[in-house]
C-alpha cells in the first residue's frame, strides 16, 4: 500500500503502558478505513501478535512516543502502516521489517494534532492483518512551532547518530536524523509566514545488504526523529539511507558496534 498523503516526555524515556480503551469507537476511522485498509471492516486486536503503547495523554504533542512489540512467538510482521485519525494527514507512515527486527519491538515519535486514535495496521507472512492502538489525548503537535531556528536547521539538515546498546540480553540499535519534518502547518517565529512542506519521505535502513527496515513518511513524523528498535545484529555495518520531500538525499554508514553486541 503505497503511503496516503491526499488525506490531508522524550522517546528514550519509553511509552507509557498499555492502558484500558485501546481504540475509541471514532466516526473519523469509519470514514479512513476503507482508503487505509481497502476493507470494510478492521483486523483483529490481538497484543501477543502486536501491541502499540502510548501515552494515554501526551508531554509535549509534538514527539509522542510510540512503541510497537510483539510476543515472543508472534508470527512476523513485514508490513505496518501507522495511523493518527486525527491529524491533517492521517497515515503518518508505512514501514517494512526485514528478519533482523522480528519479533517486533521498534519505536518513533510522531505528532498528534487532537485527541485522537493513534493505530498500527500489521500485515502478516501469509497476508493477513492485525491492528493495533491507543487513544492519546494531546493538541496542536503539527502546528507546533519548530524547536530551532531556521540557520540552525540549514546547518544540521541531515546529520545522523547511530548508538548500539545492549539491554537484558537483547542488541538494540537508535538512529537519529536532524531534520525539521516541517509539516506545512507551522510559521516562522521571526516572520510569522507560513513554512511550506519539508520533510522526510523515504528512509532505508541496513546492515550490510540486508534489510532492517524501510520507511514512507507523511507530515506526522516528529522533527528530528529517532527510531528505536530491537535487532539481531549480523557484523555487518549499518548503512542509511535519507531522502526528503525537496529532493535531499543523505547517506551514511556506521561500523557495526562489535565491542557493544559482545557485552554481556
Amino acid at each position: 500500500m503505497r503511503l496516503w498523503l491526499t488525506l490531508t516526555a522524550a522517546l528514550l524515556a519509553g511509552p507509557a503502558l498499555a492502558q484500558d480503551n485501546a481504540l475509541q469507537p471514532s466516526p473519523t476511522w469509519e470514514d479512513l478505513r476503507g482508503a487505509v485498509l481497502d476493507l470494510d471492516t478492521d483486523p483483529p486486536q490481538d497484543a501477543a501478535v502486536l501491541d502499540l503503547e502510548a501515552p494515554t495523554r501526551a508531554h509535549d504533542a509534538a514527539i509522542v512516543p510510540v512503541r510497537l512489540t510483539q510476543g515472543p512467538q508472534a508470527a512476523p510482521i513485514r508490513a505496518l502502516t501507522l495511523v493518527v485519525d486525527e491529524n491533517p494527514a492521517p497515515v503518518a507512515a508505512e514501514y517494512t521489517f526485514g528478519d533482523a527486527l522480528m519479533p517486533l519491538d521498534f519505536e518513533v515519535r510522531v505528532r498528534v494534532d487532537s485527541y485522537s486514535d493513534v493505530r498500527a495496521i500489521g500485515t502478516r507472512d501469509d497476508g493477513a492483518q492485525v491492528m493495533a492502538g491507543r487513544f492519546v489525548k494531546a493538541a496542536g503537535g503539527c502546528s507546533a512551532p519548530a524547536g530551532k531556528d531556521m540557520a540552525s536547521v540549514r546547518a544540521t539538515m541531515g546529520q545522523m547518530r547511530w548508538r548500539t546498546a545492549r539491554e537484558e540480553g537483547q542488541t538494540i540499535g537508535t538512529l537519529m536524523i536532524r531534520h525539521p519534518n516541517f509539516s506545512g502547518l507551522q510559521r516562522d517565529q521571526l516572520t510569522l509566514l507560513s513554512i511550506p512542506a519539508h520533510f522526510i519521505d523515504r528512509l532505508d535502513v541496513r546492515q550490510g545488504e540486508d534489510l532492517l527496515f524501510t520507511m514512507e513518511a507523511g507530515i506526522s513524523i516528529s522533527e528530528d526523529p529517532v527510531f528505536r528498535f530491537r535487532y539481531n545484529p549480523n557484523g555487518q555495518p549499518i548503512h542509511v539511507r535519507v531522502e526528503d520531500t525537496n529532493g535531499n538525499q543523505w547517506a551514511e554508514t556506521f561500523a557495526a558496534d562489535v565491542a557493544g553486541v559482545n557485552k554481556s
